[in-house]
């Protein structure tokens, strides 16, 4: 690998590595409050990109955008994204989830349930869309705008990178700096103690799942801008996202966004080398070796810790 390439790839390993750090925190958010591994929430993130392509087919015009049009349509894309995401992840917890907590059922039962609503919303999915990939409306010229030591990044690349940045920032301020993430803190810490002073436990893991699904469903958008929209589109990129949400520390908000940074580069950086056919072996390996030394994740903390 040249010097040049290098660069190419770690540039593309950060923006997607970015885009699983903003799906890795859907995951460590809702393990973090309730102990539960929420499976289903790759289909909050293909349902984030459906939400998009729906709002840009029926708005954007034949010809492509220009200007501030283009950034209101991507403003609206990202905005129906993230609402149909937060929309599902809000049915998954009061059909899916509630009624097992209200009956104090045992962690299995929740892992199973988790499964079966991802297989089921796929299907669904599936059903309502088509099996076919679907293309994103084009709503800007996607050329090279601006070069980081020789690599050249295109307006969707810096679309992902910037977004992605900008919600992971904007997340942290609100779990470690607002009321609503005092609540989410302090029932990850102790749900008990939390009831008994004043905290409403179901809006808080309410909440919890809805700010999840806002971003997996903004990042669904981001991910579909980049490429097209399918009815299993969140399957590797889920997979890989817990992945780094396990690698950071799950549970902790901020180590799902530095093992996401992380197995991005990683993975790009495999393809450099190997080539495609070794695109997630390698990400897979740094995994299991950093657990193997620290098997609580980098940072290894829970999310009520970590304020």
């Amino acid at each position: 690998m040249s010097l040049s390439e290098f660069w190419d790839f770690l540039v593309l390993g950060v923006v997607l590595g970015s885009l699983y750090a903003v799906i890795a925190i859907g995951y460590t958010l809702v393990y973090g409050v309730l102990q539960l591994l929420n499976f289903a929430h790759s289909e909050v993130f293909m349902f984030g990109g459906y939400g998009g392509l729906l709002a840009l087919t029926a708005l954007i015009p034949e010809t492509t955008p220009t200007g501030l049009g283009s950034v209101g349509y991507v403003a609206v894309g990202m905005l129906a994204g993230a609402a149909l995401g937060g929309a599902v992840a809000f049915g998954l917890e009061r059909v899916a989830y509630r009624p097992l907590r209200r009956h104090h059922a045992p962690r299995l039962v929740f892992l199973i349930t988790a499964i079966g609503a991802s297989f089921f919303l796929y299907n669904l999915a599936g059903k309502l869309f088509g099996r076919n990939p679907l293309p994103m409306p084009s709503m800007y010229e996607n050329r090279r705008v601006v070069s980081v030591f020789g690599a050249e990044l295109t307006i969707t690349q810096l679309l992902i990178l910037g977004s992605a940045v900008a919600m992971m920032l904007g997340l942290d301020y609100v779990v470690n700096r607002t009321k609503m993430g005092s609540g989410i803190r302090a029932v990850a810490q102790d749900p008990e103690v939390a009831s008994l002073m004043g905290v409403d436990i179901d809006k808080v893991v309410s909440r919890t799942f809805v700010l999840g699904g806002l971003l997996g469903g903004a990042a669904g958008f981001l991910f579909g801008a980049n490429s097209q929209v399918w009815y299993t589109m969140g399957f590797l990129p889920g997979i890989t996202a817990f992945a780094a949400a396990v690698l950071g520390g799950i549970g902790n908000v901020r180590g799902a966004m530095l093992g996401g940074l992380l197995l991005g580069v990683v993975e790009t950086m495999t393809v450099g080398l190997w080539g495609d056919d070794w695109r997630y072996v390698g990400a897979f390996v740094v995994l299991v070796l950093v657990l193997m030394v620290r098997p609580t994740g980098i940072l290894g903390e829970r999310l009520g810790r970590t304020a």
